[in-house]
């Protein structure tokens, strides 16, 4: 279990917001936290911590009057901590490489292959090709809809007909190094997992998985890490300190470390046991 901290970006500012609530039409959103501090600070941290694989979301549309200023921010964070970082936000197959050249380990997709309803694939063979699938972080995020959990696109504002299966991510995974999924619906709210979500993710044995909605107390970091089997990461963002939140992003990275630990621990003696 790994602590995959965030720099959500929005209006060329780094921000907490309800995912919800982000609306392409006058740049709006329901704001948590709006930082004094640009994105290189917050990759700063990360770097001294030796954190890696954090997010840097780019937040606004590529036709708004605010994309490049939110661009020139995620970019300063690759640069503070090249290699260390992911980014994602209006990423395509024509300019991913760009965001690799900046300094991202890797580039975080959803709305480019998802679109209409389905899934393109001849998108996902494009980018594969463009950058390599060791490059490419699929961001799976959804909304439940009755016992189904649906992908969501375009910044969380479209439902598509993609349900959240084992079998979808085995398929998706052969495109990809990682997935990330947004619970939307507990997404900046700190109110809270979505347990069910959390544990169907735990039971999927593939490339590994950062879940991120909700968490709002040390005790949903525990209970992540038992209800994902200690196979989840994690993403915590209004809920931490360095977003104005109550929770020490210190003692987050110390939990999921100490999960980790456990997890590798467990793993070692299933494997010392004696057979019959």
């Amino acid at each position: 279990m790994e602590f995959r901290p965030c720099i959500d970006i929005h209006n060329g500012r780094v921000k907490q917001i309800v995912g919800a609530s982000l609306r392409d039409q006058g740049d709006e959103a329901t704001e948590n936290f709006v930082a004094t501090h640009g994105a290189d600070h917050y990759a700063k941290l990360y770097r001294e911590a030796g954190i890696k694989g954090g997010h840097v979301i780019l937040l606004n549309a590529q036709g708004s009057e605010y994309y490049e200023a939110t661009k020139a921010q995620a970019k300063k964070a690759l640069a503070a901590y090249p290699g260390g970082l992911q980014v994602g936000g209006g990423i395509r197959s024509d300019n991913a490489a760009e965001f690799l050249e900046a300094g991202a380990s890797h580039v975080i997709v959803t709305s480019y292959v998802f679109q209409d309803g389905r899934i393109l694939y001849d998108r996902l063979e494009e980018l594969k090709k463009a950058v390599g699938s060791e490059h490419l972080v699929l961001d799976v995020s959804c909304r439940r809809v009755g016992e189904e959990y649906l992908v969501v696109t375009d910044r969380w504002q479209k439902l598509t007909q993609e349900v959240v299966t084992d079998e979808l991510l085995s398929r998706l995974a052969t495109y990809c190094d990682e997935f990330l999924i947004h619970a939307v619906d507990v997404e900046g709210k700190n109110s809270g997992i979505e347990r069910d979500l959390a544990e169907m993710l735990g039971r999927y044995e593939g490339i590994p998985v950062t879940y991120a909605g909700g968490v709002h107390s040390y005790e949903d970091v525990r209970l992540l890490g038992k209800l994902g089997r200690g196979r989840l990461n994690v993403t915590v963002g209004s809920a931490l300190d360095l977003f104005g939140g109550k929770l020490s992003w210190k003692k987050i990275l110390r939990e999921c470390r100490k999960q980790q630990e456990g997890n590798q621990w467990e793993k070692s003696n299933e494997n010392e046991r004696p057979t019959t």
